[in-house]
C-alpha cells in the first residue's frame, strides 16, 4: 500500500499545481539519485520536484489490537495489522529558484486544504493494475517540521545539496498479508444451570 499511496499523493499535487496554473511538476523519485549517473533519472528529476518516502515507522499504539473476523460460523484470526507512519519529502528542483519556491508553496497550500484521504473525496488513475484494486483506503498528511539538526542529518544522508523542500507525515498506511493463523467455532450458546451462592 506505500506505493499506492504515493502515487495518489503525487496525482493529486499535481491535479492541483495544474488546476492554479503551474506545471504538473511532481514525481515519485528518490532525490538521492539527483546526482547520480542514471540519465533517465536525472531526467526525470531536472526542473521538477521529487517526492521520497524518506523514512516509515510502526504505530506503537495499535501494534498489539487483536485482529479477528467472524466468517459464517467460524473466528478467523490473524496477525495483527501493520499500521505504518510514512515520512514523506517533497524536494524542488526547478531551474529557477523563485520556481521551487513557489512549488513548495503550492504543497504546503494544498496539503492546508485536504489533509485526510479516502476513497470517497479522492479521484486517482485506476488504469493501472497495481491502482485497479485499490478499494477502501484513509490516511492523513500533515506538515512535520524538523529541527535544523534532524534536517542536516536528512540532507546528509541523502548526499547532496540541500533544496527547497516540505517534510510531510502521512498515517496510517494498513497493511495486512491474509494468512490465517488460527480458527475457532463461535460460541453460539451458554448451556447448563447456574447456582446462586448464599451469603453467610
Amino acid at each position: 500500500m506505500i506505493f499506492e499511496v504515493i502515487q495518489i499523493i503525487a496525482e493529486q499535487v499535481n491535479s492541483y499545481l495544474e488546476e492554479i496554473g503551474l506545471d504538473k511538476s511532481v514525481v515519485p523519485e528518490n532525490i538521492a539519485f539527483l546526482e547520480s549517473q542514471k540519465d533517465d533519472v536525472a531526467d526525470l528529476l531536472k526542473d521538477g520536484v521529487a517526492l521520497t518516502v524518506i523514512n516509515l515507522a510502526e504505530e506503537a499504539a495499535l501494534k498489539n489490537f487483536p485482529n479477528h473476523t467472524i466468517e459464517n460460523t467460524k473466528t478467523i484470526y490473524r496477525n495483527s495489522i501493520v499500521n505504518l507512519n510514512l515520512y514523506i519529502l517533497f524536494s524542488a528542483n526547478r531551474d529557477k529558484y523563485v520556481n521551487s519556491l513557489k512549488d513548495i508553496s503550492k504543497i504546503i497550500e494544498f496539503f492546508q486544504g485536504k489533509k485526510l484521504f479516502t476513497q470517497a473525496n479522492t479521484i486517482f488513475n485506476r488504469s493501472t493494475s497495481a491502482m485497479s484494486n485499490v478499494d477502501n483506503f484513509r490516511f492523513t498528511v500533515e506538515l512535520y517540521t524538523p529541527t535544523f539538526e534532524e534536517l542536516n542529518y536528512i540532507w546528509g544522508t541523502l548526499g547532496g545539496k540541500q533544496l527547497p523542500s516540505a517534510l510531510y507525515k502521512v498515517s496510517m498506511i494498513q497493511i495486512e498479508r491474509n494468512i490465517v493463523q488460527a480458527e475457532g467455532q463461535v460460541i453460539g450458546e451458554f448451556s447448563g444451570t447456574t447456582k446462586r451462592k448464599e451469603q453467610s
